[in-house]
């Protein structure tokens, strides 16, 4: 099968060891077991952080980044392609309003000119998080700057003086 770890630069010394012994030998011992397990499997991985930089200051194994960087992808911070936000945007609004049950919900010109002006340092995390919080409570047909947090509401005002006023 296929583990996904997310955030590996996060992972102690101690648990990185551990992995390295899985990725070698592919065998492990569960908790409270001495029996080995044999185990195939494909490890996909995800950081925010620079592994190279990790090891410089010996924070991350580089056998284990070695191990793991068969097959690199990087993919750009959201800040990066915000021509993507809208669309984003879209199907996190489509899947909260299924998921709390809402009638489907417009989303104004003016949020998504407020959403792509956005540095998004939490990258599409960020993202998902605002969209869920305004569809919770959106009240209207329509996502509106009022529904965004105050944050985001303070500069499109300032950005966007034609945005509805909260």
């Amino acid at each position: 099968g296929t583990l996904f770890l997310d955030e590996i630069g996060d992972i102690s010394l101690e648990v990185q060891t551990k992995l390295l012994r899985v990725l070698q030998e592919r065998v492990f011992e569960r908790v409270g077991s001495s029996d080995p397990v044999q185990v195939d499997v494909r490890i996909l991985t995800a950081t925010h952080q620079n592994l190279e930089d990790l090891i410089r200051v010996g924070r991350f194994r580089e056998d284990l980044f070695y191990r793991l960087n068969v097959f690199p992808i990087r993919v750009p911070a959201l800040r990066d392609h915000l021509e993507d936000v809208p669309e984003l945007t879209a199907h996190f609004v489509r899947q909260f309003c299924q998921r709390f049950k809402k009638e489907p919900l417009a989303i104004e010109d003016d949020v998504l000119a407020c959403l792509k002006s956005q540095p998004w340092p939490g990258n599409i995390r960020q993202l998902e998080n605002v969209i869920e919080r305004a569809v919770v409570i959106a009240e209207g047909a329509a996502l509106t700057v009022a529904e965004l947090p105050p944050e985001l509401q303070a500069e499109a005002s300032e950005r966007f003086p034609f945005a509805t006023s909260p």
